[in-house]
């Protein structure tokens, strides 16, 4: 609870930005900021990282999105400390409904590395070499964290569900279980496993 107080995740948005779906979450308001109540947020943090163990445990992947400034560090080195895949640039439209096609673009990537690692960029004339490293430099921008994503994952965790509104209606069409930080101006009905708190602070 200190930890959680620390980083500031009991702080909400401004009153008059708030979500009415959100109501029982919240323990008062504080100089027009919504505060979440943290005894919730505590009792469904360690609910949600059970069932995320559980789900890790049965060969499960997740997908980490937050493409927000504040959240793309923490998303990739969260990912890639637990050994998942993440987004934290631009959702793309068709990352989960649209998969063999991301998919084609992943292993063109891949390709692309294998020969500029063995040094084909090289031995091509200058304009063409350029032209392939900066197609492969955008490549790697949007599809690194899912360069080892073979099929549509079993679960995605989101930070900031309002901006990523299009990767929260891919998963919802796919079926895919939804596990989301959720602030105070959010709809938590869109989430199958909500972590109540503050979705801005790197912090939090």
């Amino acid at each position: 609870m200190k930890a959680l107080l620390e980083a500031g995740v009991h702080f909400g948005h401004q009153t008059r930005r708030w979500n009415p779906t959100m109501k029982k979450y919240i323990f008062t308001q504080r100089n027009g900021i919504h505060i979440i109540d943290l005894q919730q947020t505590l009792g469904m943090l360690n609910t949600v990282y059970q069932e995320m163990v559980d789900l890790v445990a049965q060969g499960g992947k997740v997908l980490f999105v937050g493409t927000k400034r504040q959240a793309q560090e923490v998303i990739q080195s969260e990912a890639e400390r637990c050994g998942m895949l993440y987004v934290n640039q631009r959702w793309l439209g068709g990352t989960m409904t649209n998969f063999q096609t991301i998919r084609t673009r992943i292993t063109y990537m891949l390709e692309l590395q294998q020969k500029r690692d063995q040094g084909y960029f090289r031995v091509l004339p200058k304009k063409e070499g350029v032209k392939l490293r900066d197609k492969l430099n955008r490549l790697e921008k949007y599809f690194t964290g899912v360069r080892d994503m073979t099929e549509v994952p079993k679960a995605i965790f989101v930070i900031d569900i309002g901006r990523e509104d299009i990767c929260i209606a891919e998963a919802r069409r796919m079926g895919v279980d939804i596990f989301a930080i959720v602030d105070s101006d959010c709809d938590p009905n869109l989430v199958d496993h909500i972590i109540p708190g503050n979705d801005d602070a790197v912090r939090s």
